[in-house]
């Protein structure tokens, strides 16, 4: 972001306004966090805003503060439209194409608000008019405090902002494991605590509020469905939607399994395949050192996302798109293997 694009975002927050923000589609804990985390900061400064997702999100993300108030466009779809209808300042955070937030896109790229994009993936499309973007920061958590910070605006942040952008950061660095978390993001966390992050509380709330049918959905996919192809350095896991309702599937119950391959050695890429109620695959992708699964995910599934998290999508069965992605790997052997 330019000094100038800088100045004119300080004076739009400046006034009171009516401010949308917008998270992608099946939210996260970093885009549940980050949209959180400026909603509480905006309310600081007497702005009306208004928190949108495209549809619902995972329970154990639920205990943030502010969390209900956001409305799903999937249970409220007019209410939805209608912020963004009557937004001055449209915020889409932790995305960077329209086409992430579905039929809500299209009502985003009409709108006359001044538009602002807070993200950290690769390749963005250019429809806003502010862009506070960088591909090699943590997560759009570590991003908004960064803009905050750059506002000259840190006091502002209290406890309830601290908690929420410390969830975001906490979870897509996978606590802190990933090559994303460098030495500034060790910064901003300290900020944070600072300001009163409850680490050991927040990562209880995340990771020890599990149902315990999860668990064992968990130990079933670990034991009857994950697959190790140690010439391909590569496992996978598949759950068809049957096997998902025999576990009382509920939205972010797969949340970390596709990590779960890579704790087996010599395995370097992963995959979680999971069969939606449309019939369709949504597929999970996950690396290690510099196999690219966002490039693998552009161009055969549909999707993208970072160098090693990536997701896509497939209209194939579930033994048609294994059957797919298998007969790739021959083709990535030599990546794969680090050769």
């Amino acid at each position: 972001m330019t000094e100038q694009e800088l100045l004119k975002l300080k004076e739009i927050i400046g006034e009171p306004q009516k401010v949308t923000i917008i998270m992608h589609k099946s939210p996260d804990g970093d885009a549940i966090g980050s949209s959180l985390g400026l909603f509480h900061f905006l309310k600081r400064f007497g702005h009306t805003v208004t928190v949108l997702s495209p549809n619902v999100y995972p329970d154990f993300l639920k205990w943030m503060p502010g969390a209900k108030d956001i409305i799903t466009y999937d249970k409220k779809p007019a209410e939805a439209l209608a912020a963004i209808k009557s937004a001055d300042l449209i915020a889409c955070l932790d995305f960077n194409g329209l086409k992430r937030i579905d039929e809500l896109g299209p009502a985003v790229a009409k709108s006359k608000a001044v538009k602002l994009v807070v993200d950290h993936h690769p390749q963005p499309e250019q429809f806003a008019d502010l862009m506070f973007h960088s591909v090699s920061a943590s997560s759009t958590g570590e991003l908004i405090f960064d803009l905050i910070e750059k506002l000259g605006e840190k006091k502002k942040i209290n406890k309830s902002i601290a908690n929420c952008l410390y969830a975001g950061i906490m979870t897509d660095t996978g606590g802190f494991r990933f090559s994303s978390t460098s030495t500034h993001t060790h910064y901003v966390v300290a900020e944070l605590m600072e300001k009163g992050a409850e680490i050991t509380k927040v990562y209880e709330l995340v990771n020890d509020a599990n149902r315990e049918i999860r668990l064992r959905l968990t130990g079933f996919a670990l034991l009857e469905k994950m697959k190790i192809f140690p010439e391909y350095s590569t496992g996978f896991i598949a759950l068809t939607l049957s096997e998902l309702e025999r576990f009382d599937y509920k939205d972010g119950d797969t949340e970390g399994l596709v990590n779960q391959p890579l704790s087996v050695k010599g395995v370097g890429f992963s995959a979680l395949f999971t069969e939606k109620e449309d019939g369709m695959i949504r597929i999970s992708f996950r690396s290690k050192h510099k196999f690219d699964v966002n490039k693998f995910a552009r161009a055969h599934f549909g999707g993208g996302g970072h160098v090693n998290a990536a997701g896509g999508i497939s209209d194939l069965s579930m033994d048609e798109t294994i059957i797919k992605f298998l007969g790739l790997l021959s083709t990535y052997k030599a990546e794969l293997k680090g050769k």
